[in-house]
């Protein structure tokens, strides 16, 4: 075994013995949950028995994994339309957990959890913590909110299903979160990564030195970030930054979490089943080509959820990984397919800029996107955030890098825009996800 392999062995722990059942073994489940989810959302949901009437099937076609194609997909306006409990598979009285996301057209994205599926949702959280080394006797500081967003309470559980000790702090007041981090002996920090880059920025201010604090890993997810700003991340502490995903709409957190080889994320597939498919055509693509992930509850009952599209682009990698889990792994998620921007003609995606500007010495990770329009025509402009030594430079040195920014983006995106070099702290912090694009292409 290489060393590189060796650093992504860490210690086994009890609650990761799912993640290494023999491939065989985990399709024979996989099969058999799918074509009991599959009848149970046949048999209570009136939305799904309509559409398998429509495409001609019941549950008994489904005979092999491969069958699964056959399901119509489902999508984020079926929440809508069936709001707010038109999805349930079971009654009220089973009903133990509702959540609900912001919707942007006013009635917001309603889940429910039975207890069984909150049983299940605590254990793969408890999986995602093992898979980033950390055990009993940690002390987590849960900063993702609380209350009807699913982030605060899925990390939550999970870190008390693990045995560690949960400071349930949620998110806002930056001064707060850091003398928790500092005086209560934290190891390991559950938010967004905007929101951490925010966090080291106010300890540099308060004079904490990050490197000195017990703080050892990071789980940072609910919103897609870079490579790069993962990197910037870990050199500027002593953390190891690890990338969780999930769904409020498949259960939170807690869908596909890193391995200490932080390269893809492993789906816990023995109860969310992975496709990647054409965004444009539906057509299922083979292992290690990039597309839109479509996932299917395998054991959610309260709310069954049958080839969701989650907009997200990214890849099944069809390689093991050295750490020896037998769970698939998809690259990290770089963009969704409805936040593409398209600027005259030009299709461009905000991690896009974000890679870009990280690239360039002088630059810090803080960055808005403001569309605007002007002759019919619409302009980009982007405000990046740079260094106080690189304001207090000669104008010329300034110049200079506005124009690297420039050019650096044009060669990413393929596109002049234009860049506006702001002082520190002028872009507004975010302590949830970060707000990256201002369209003020349709105010008067």
């Amino acid at each position: 075994m290489n060393p590189a392999s060796r650093e992504c062995r860490p210690a086994f722990h009890p609650a990761s013995a799912p993640d290494y059942v023999p491939a065989a073994q985990l399709r024979e489940l996989q099969l058999g949950r799918l074509q009991s989810i599959v009848e149970r959302a046949w048999e209570r949901v009136p939305l799904y028995r309509k559409r398998f009437a429509e495409h001609g099937i019941t549950p008994t076609n489904l005979r092999s994994l491969a069958d699964i194609a056959r399901i119509p997909f489902s999508v984020k306006t079926d929440l809508r339309d069936t709001y707010p409990f038109g999805l349930f598979a079971s009654p009220m009285e089973e009903i133990v957990r509702v959540h609900a996301s912001s919707g942007t057209t006013g009635k917001p994205i309603v889940v429910a959890y039975t207890q069984q599926d909150i049983d299940v949702w605590t254990s793969v959280m408890v999986r995602c913590f093992a898979a980033c080394g950390l055990h009993q006797g940690d002390v987590i500081q849960n900063a993702y909110g609380y209350g009807l967003f699913t982030g605060g309470l899925g990390a939550h559980y999970g870190a008390e299903g693990l045995g560690a000790t949960v400071i349930p702090i949620s998110g806002g007041n930056t001064d707060r979160q850091i003398m928790v981090m500092r005086d209560f002996g934290v190891t390991a920090v559950c938010c967004t990564p905007s929101y951490f880059l925010h966090m080291i920025e106010r300890a540099g201010q308060l004079g904490i030195d990050m490197h000195k604090l017990p703080l050892r890993v990071g789980v940072f997810g609910a919103e897609p970030w870079t490579g790069a700003m993962r990197d910037r991340i870990q050199s500027l502490t002593a953390i190891r930054a690890y990338d969780i995903y999930g769904l409020s709409e498949i259960i939170g957190p807690g869908v596909a979490i890193e391995c200490p080889c932080q390269d893809g994320l492993h789906i816990f597939e023995d109860h969310f089943y992975p496709e990647i498919i054409d965004p444009d055509s539906g057509e299922v693509l083979p292992d290690g080509e990039e597309g839109e992930l479509v996932l299917t509850t395998l054991s959610k009952r309260a709310m069954p959820m049958l080839r969701y599209r989650t907009r997200d682009i990214t890849a099944l990698i069809p390689e093991p990984c050295p750490c020896g889990r037998s769970l698939r792994r998809m690259r990290r998620i770089s963009r969704r397919s409805d936040d593409m921007l398209i600027i005259r003609g030009v299709n461009v995606f905000p991690s896009q800029i974000e890679s870009a500007l990280l690239e360039v010495e002088g630059t810090l990770p803080h960055y808005q996107i403001v569309l605007t329009r002007a002759r019919g025509l619409d302009q980009m402009e982007v405000q990046v955030e740079v260094t106080s030594e690189s304001f207090s430079d000669k104008i010329g040195a300034l110049e200079q890098l506005h124009d690297t920014i420039a050019d650096a983006l044009e060669h990413v995106i393929g596109l002049r825009v234009e860049v506006t070099l702001v002082e520190p702290q002028t872009i507004q912090r975010s302590e949830g996800k970060a707000k990256r694009v201002i369209d003020r292409r349709l105010q008067p």
